[in-house]
């Protein structure tokens, strides 16, 4: 008697044969991407980035006695761990940098939870990876302002929990976040503002634009609390930077607020009412700058939520109606022609 041929697999276990094959890829991808990009950052040179041989300087001093700073301390503590790890200055910056990709990893795992998200995490993850390296202020919060781009995808993840009144998640989050930088605690004093409904929120927002670009908000600063006044701008004069009324900054930002309400149509629900939501997130996270945003290096106050603007547009993205944009072989695709693009921004120094 003729053997039999095996039978061929049932169509749902081929199906799930291939999406075991597609997240063993996704995760792979992700650990190369990660992988080039501590690479890059890690090895970067000294004069690569405005202050990156104060940290290096900051790291090396760290094994002399304790002497006063005015860094945070839970960025202290970080920073003499690796210290005693026997870490150098390259080892340093690597770790620093990882810790940032930990913490989007904790950022979108938060917002995918927010709009309902039960399937393709890991697509997510890389389209708003790949819209980060895309984005020169991500190249700013990897190379310059470190210590707020470590804090910076934790604020909106203790925002996202307090919009959805997950208290013990904002309350964990806004404390690491504003203990590897105290200007967190700047966008948890808004937080509140996320309680009022959608429409009251936009027009405290469309105030606190309109006294910001009129200059009244600096008017009025000065005039009510001249210590916030004089501490503001105190904080790092530069004669290359100019302080004072950033129409240019504020315009921007109000774009990206408006650009995902606006994609609104070509989004599929039920993401698309959650996605439409979260935009007040990032809404309540430019009031520090409408209130304050006068200073030097005025956008330091916008980096978070421009940070968190990539993350909104993946998902966007991964939920559109035109199948091509969110299929996950063309987002692992642009992620892999983002990191060409991080090079060139780190290299260059190329940075908002």
């Amino acid at each position: 008697m003729a053997a039999r041929s095996p039978a061929p697999p049932l169509p749902h276990a081929r199906h799930a044969s291939d999406a075991t094959a597609g997240v063993v890829l996704g995760v792979m991808l992700l650990a190369a991407v990660a992988v080039f990009c501590c690479w890059l950052i890690g090895t970067r040179a000294l004069d690569i980035g405005t202050d990156t041989d104060t940290y290096a300087g900051f790291f090396e001093g760290l094994d002399q006695l304790p002497t006063g700073t005015r860094l945070e301390p839970g960025f202290v503590y970080l920073s003499y761990a690796l210290r005693q790890l026997g870490l150098g200055v390259i080892g340093y910056q690597t770790a620093l940098f990882a810790l940032l990709l930990c913490t989007i990893v904790v950022a979108t795992r938060n917002y995918a939870r927010y709009i309902g998200e039960s399937r393709g995490y890991l697509t997510l993850l890389s389209a708003s990876l790949m819209l980060l390296l895309v984005s020169p202020m991500f190249a700013n919060a990897s190379i310059n302002a470190v210590r707020q781009g470590l804090a910076a995808p934790l604020v909106f993840a203790a925002l996202l929990s307090f919009h959805q009144r997950r208290w013990w998640g904002a309350a964990i989050y806004g404390a690491l976040a504003s203990s590897l930088h105290y200007s967190s605690l700047l966008y948890l004093a808004f937080a509140p503002a996320l309680l009022l409904n959608a429409r009251m929120l936009r027009y405290v927002a469309a105030a606190a634009f309109l006294l910001y670009v009129s200059g009244m908000s600096l008017v009025l600063v000065r005039s009510l609390v001249p210590a916030l006044y004089n501490a503001v701008m105190e904080y790092t004069p530069n004669r290359y930077y100019k302080s004072g009324v950033r129409i240019d900054f504020a315009v921007f930002s109000i774009f990206w607020y408006a650009l995902p309400h606006l994609l609104a149509p070509l989004v599929r629900s039920p993401q698309r009412e959650r996605i439409k939501d979260s935009t007040a997130v990032y809404l309540v996270m430019l009031l520090p700058f409408f209130a304050i945003g006068w200073g030097y290096f005025s956008n330091r106050y916008l980096l978070p939520g421009w940070l968190a603007v990539s993350m909104i547009l993946a998902s966007v993205l991964c939920h559109s109606r035109i199948p091509m944009l969110r299929n996950p072989l063309l987002i692992r695709l642009g992620l892999i022609a983002s990191c060409a693009v991080f090079y060139v921004y780190v290299v260059n120094v190329i940075v908002i």
